[in-house]
Parts: C-alpha cells; structure tokens; sequence
C-alpha cells in the first residue's frame, strides 16, 4: 500500500508542476502579445536577431536540404521502379519537400541552433542580473529580449524552409536525371503536373507557426534560469528539447488542419 501511494503522489506531484509550467508558459506568452504592440519598436533589434537566426543558418539549411532531397530521389526510385512508376520521383520528393520534410527539418535544425542560442544568451543575462539592471532603466525585458527574437523567427522561418525546399529539389533534380537516368523532360512535366502552388503554402505556414513556438520557447527558458551556469545548462537543454518535440507534436495538428482548407 505505501509503494502505491507514493506512486500516486508522484504522479499527482509531477502533474500539478507540469500544469503550474504550462500556466507560467501561457502567461508568458500573453505578455509576449502585450509587449510587442506597444512602443518603441525595436527595430534594430528584429533585424539583428533576423541575421542570427536566418543569415547563419543558411549553411546548415542548404547542406541538410541538398542532401534530403538526393536520399529522397534514390529511395522513392528504387521503391518506384518496382511498380514501373519511377517517373514520379520529381513530384513525389518535390511535394514531401513542400509539405512536411522543409518545414519540419528546417524547424529542427532552427531549433537546435537558434532556439538554444535563445535561452543559453537570456540566460546567462538572467544570471549576471543584466534583465534586473534593464529593469532598474524603465526597459522591459520581454520587450527589449524577447519580442525582437519572436518576431525575427516568424519571418526567417519560411524564407529558410522555402530555401530548403529549393536546393532539395535541386539535389534531387541532379540524382534522378544525372545518375538515375530519368529522361529531364518528363521529370520536368510530372513535376507540373502534380505539385501545386498550394502545396508550397501549407508548408510557409507550417514554418511561420514553427518560429513562433520555438522562439517562444527559447526564450520563455531563457527567462527562467535560476543558479548560475548550471542553470543556464539546464535551460538551454529544455529549449532544445521542447522546442523540438513541440515542432513534431504540432506538425500533426496543422497538417490536420491545413489539408481541408488549401
């Protein structure tokens, strides 16, 4: 009987933090809303933070969608031959691109880099008491940190997932007719017949809610850090993880949402 009800306590325990981090989570994303309405716009701020997270990632973004976009030629032509449809591999790789691949991975990747920069460079703010000594000057320190950080996500977001969608079609153009053999032609004419411009869009706004959550969340653990390094560890760790898991979870639920209304 103990073991079952400290079993039932640690549950009950674990769920009314969950819920009491969550409601912290929500109210802070509230407030988000009411600092970036009001003034002064940080422009300078939002451009900044828009080089970090875009202009650096492009790299990474480029590399990562040349080669996702061969791997996915070579397996849907290897899997295509076999039923003598291999001339769909231009629109196949092209559409899980637009919808699902570009998004996501781009989301991942953002992630693991900016979305940790987010919390690990907030945190160690938080530490230091550089966030109190704004504080102490009438600034305030969503509006001054966080703000510029959402906003510069939500729009670097799809430009990178629309660049990724670009060099993995062209990774995947140069494998299916240089290597594979695929008449240039046809791919090009079963690339139009099947992929449409809606396609592309489910996937920018895939990408723009994607920013939104993982630079919400970044800086959301950001603000959170407590006891000096090991804390800023901690929390940067959190951003990274939920940051990705939250991009997995709501891929789901939009694309749920998207495919009946495009």
């Amino acid at each position: 009987m103990s073991y079952i009800k400290g079993a039932v306590e640690k549950l009950g325990h674990n769920i009314v933090v969950n819920l009491y981090e969550l409601g912290k989570f929500t109210s802070f994303g509230l407030r988000f809303f009411y600092w970036t309405f009001r003034r002064p716009f940080r422009v300078r701020n939002i451009f900044s933070q828009f080089v970090f997270i875009g202009n650096k990632s492009l790299f990474i973004i480029c590399l990562s969608g040349a080669f996702t976009g061969m791997v996915m030629a070579y397996q849907t032509y290897f899997g295509f031959k076999l039923i003598n449809v291999d001339t769909l591999v231009g629109p196949i790789v092209s559409i899980t691109l637009a919808k699902e691949l570009g998004p996501v991975l781009t989301g991942l990747i953002v992630a693991g880099r900016a979305g940790a920069a987010m919390a690990a460079q907030i945190g160690s703010m938080k530490v230091t008491e550089q966030i109190d000594a704004l504080e102490v000057m009438g600034i305030n320190g969503i509006q001054y940190l966080a703000t510029p950080r959402v906003i510069s996500s939500c729009f670097a977001l799809p430009i990178l997932t629309a660049i990724f969608q670009f060099v993995g079609n062209v990774g995947s153009y140069f494998i299916g007719t240089k290597v594979l053999n695929i008449d240039e032609g046809i791919y090009f004419s079963k690339l139009s017949e099947f992929m449409y411009i809606e396609d592309m869009w489910q996937g920018l706004i895939k990408a723009f809610f994607f920013g939104f959550l993982i630079s919400l969340i970044g800086t959301y653990f950001g603000f959170q850090v407590k006891r000096g390094a090991e804390g800023v560890g901690r929390g940067t760790n959190k951003a990274v993880v939920w940051g990705m898991i939250n991009v997995l979870v709501w891929d789901y639920f939009l694309t749920s949402y998207l495919i009946k209304i495009l």
